[in-house]
């Protein structure tokens, strides 16, 4: 009999923290310091030693990040930025809230992560920028859009709102996510890697005068108070929520570490079916690269993918058994960019994991028996 699973249970792995984080709550009531203050400066601290960037900047939320990068970057109205049509919806929002033309481009068939080759062959002389995503917390192929990037004097955000603490091979080494771009972008929402209870975000960057524009930007392009030198916005993070990531941030690694043994465990109870190789794609195992696991993704390979994949899906929640769907479609199908005039199959790769990509519960404290639940139940539905 198959045991109900939640797709995420972020009580688990937080439970414990409640007193600390309620008498850290305290301490901020106390200081009487709501916004910015000697919490966050610490959290900026911590995620800038930890993403090996020489700089952190706190803010608003993840989309803020995005924003706020874009604006450090001058981007002016028509410049162009490529971005994946795979993604969500913040990554393509920002570049238009400046002006600027978010190019689509598609994505890999194994990695699910921007595609180098499609990224290069969209680069026009309008061309400021390229954000790759590091997609369901696995790098994008860093190596070879930085070669892209310095071969067209372009910059690179990295979008790591889901892959804080994943890492990419470079010639010199394994390098974290956030270290490797002219500007890293991260989401704290609650339901990413290290989430606050509350919205959340930062950025990193290993250039002084970036990072001092990006402390600018966040706080209305004001220093000393009421002296504006740029236009900025409101991005500043609140003292709570750094409370909140302060008492995670020692827990992270070990967490991080709960996701890849969850992670190794549907490897190896997938393989005891092996004859669900014929029906589905299982996401690429982590070789040298650091994968993180924010989501675990299957794709339904049988013809009718779609309809195939939804029925699976409504399968397991009849079982009581969480999943979801992450994207239904592409950035480039939704109806605020048609005037972009995509196709919905000119990218052809983004079209089809669209329309057949589930994913399965992963979150620290999801047991064994859980995960046996889940891999049944997939096989179940494959055996009918």
């Amino acid at each position: 009999m198959a045991v109900p699973v939640p797709f995420l249970d972020l009580s688990r792995h937080t439970a414990s923290l409640k007193d600390s984080i309620k008498e850290g709550l305290g301490s901020v009531v106390d200081s009487g310091i709501f916004v910015l203050g000697p919490e966050i400066a610490k959290l900026e601290k911590t995620l800038a030693d930890y993403c090996g960037a020489a700089h952190a900047i706190a803010c608003s939320s993840g989309s803020e990040a995005l924003l706020m990068a874009l604006m450090a970057l001058d981007l002016k109205p028509g410049d162009e930025v490529i971005v994946p049509s795979f993604t969500f919806f913040a990554t393509a929002s920002a570049v238009v809230r400046l002006g600027g033309i978010p190019v689509f481009a598609d994505i890999c068939k194994d990695s699910w992560n921007i595609d180098p080759n499609d990224v290069e062959r969209k680069i026009t002389k309008h061309t400021k920028a390229i954000i790759p995503v590091h997609l369901f917390g696995r790098a994008a192929d860093m190596n070879r859009l930085t070669e892209i990037a310095q071969a067209h004097n372009l910059h690179i955000i990295e979008d790591a709102a889901q892959a804080i603490g994943a890492e990419a091979v470079l010639a010199d080494g394994n390098h974290r996510v956030g270290s490797m771009g002219t500007i890293g972008c991260f989401s704290f929402y609650p339901t990413k890697n290290l989430g606050t209870m509350g919205d959340g975000g930062a950025l990193t960057t290993n250039d002084p005068a970036i990072a001092e524009k990006l402390d600018l930007i966040r706080g209305h392009g004001m220093k000393p108070r009421y002296f504006h030198k740029i236009i900025g916005i409101n991005g500043r993070l609140d003292a709570f929520q750094g409370i909140v990531l302060n008492q995670k941030f020692p827990h992270l690694e070990d967490w991080t570490f709960q996701r890849q043994q969850i992670a190794r465990q549907y490897f190896d109870l997938f393989a005891a079916y092996p004859k669900l190789s014929d029906h589905l794609q299982f996401p690429m195992k982590s070789g040298k690269d650091r994968v993180v696991w924010n989501q675990f993704c299957v794709r339904v390979t049988d013809p009718q993918e779609g309809e195939i994949r939804d029925r699976l899906g409504a399968f397991l929640s009849d079982r009581k058994i969480g999943s979801a769907i992450y994207y239904p479609f592409g950035l480039h199908e939704q109806e605020c960019f048609r005037c972009l005039n995509y196709e919905p199959k000119s990218l052809p790769v983004t079209y089809r994991v669209s329309r057949s990509i589930l994913a399965l519960p992963i979150f620290p404290g999801l047991t064994k028996e859980e995960q046996e639940s889940v891999v049944e139940a997939v096989s179940e539905f494959f055996s009918n």
